[in-house]
């Protein structure tokens, strides 16, 4: 018999956000790390404080696992990153003695209690890579690019990347796709353009203007 490969479930983004909310101190900042930067949970545990950024609000993945490749991830939020500065700096690494085993460990028994509290079933189904999961497709659905998500969750082959199209697909309906249009004149407003976001759709009226849209 072939095997097949299932899509795997993508938790809604409230979902992770009630867990973050809920969990202790280390598991919440754990979840967030992870819905953040799509790092596989094993990646995540490595991290050190010198992979960490905060002027630049960057993290490094310096640890990349199954081959991968390492990596800067950009553009964190300020609440990670206020959310790690509160924790101890017990060693080098960020989360300190903790371990993998550990953190799950956690992660599962407070998983439980959240989803019996907030009657949420769903929540039962979300494990740590889930983020990962959540992050590509949620990548891949803003930028359509899977050369951007390949090199976010640093894959070595493309064809692992893949898999995004698949749950983009999945969790997107074309009524999700809302975008914002404008129109360049000349050469300096499609650069502007370019710059702030947008994408150049098609273009050469009467007029000379050429139409450019970013999802809103």
């Amino acid at each position: 018999m072939q095997w097949v490969r299932k899509l795997p479930f993508v938790p809604k983004e409230k979902e992770i956000d009630d867990l973050v909310a809920g969990c202790s101190r280390t598991v919440a900042v754990f979840l967030q790390l992870l819905k953040e930067t799509g790092m596989r949970s094993g990646e995540a545990i490595e991290l050190t404080w010198i992979d960490v950024d905060f002027q630049k609000r960057t993290i490094t993945c310096n640890m990349p696992e199954k081959g991968g490749n390492a990596r800067v991830i950009t553009n964190l939020s300020e609440k990670l990153l206020a959310m790690i500065k509160r924790l101890p700096q017990e060693n080098k690494r960020v989360f300190g003695f903790t371990t993998k085993n550990s953190l799950k460990a956690m992660f599962t028994r407070e998983r439980r209690r959240l989803a019996f509290k907030l009657q949420n079933s769903r929540l039962l189904e979300i494990h740590f890579h889930s983020m990962r999961y959540w992050r590509g497709t949620q990548e891949y659905h803003r930028t359509k690019s899977l050369l951007h998500v390949k090199r976010l969750l640093g894959h070595k082959d493309v064809r692992n990347t893949e898999l995004y199209i698949d749950l983009e697909s999945k969790e997107f309906t074309f009524a999700d796709d809302n975008f914002q249009t404008a129109i360049a004149v000349n050469v300096k407003e499609a650069c502007r353009l370019i710059d702030t976001g947008f994408e150049y759709v098609t273009g050469e009226y009467g007029d000379g203007g050429k139409i450019f849209r970013k999802r809103k």
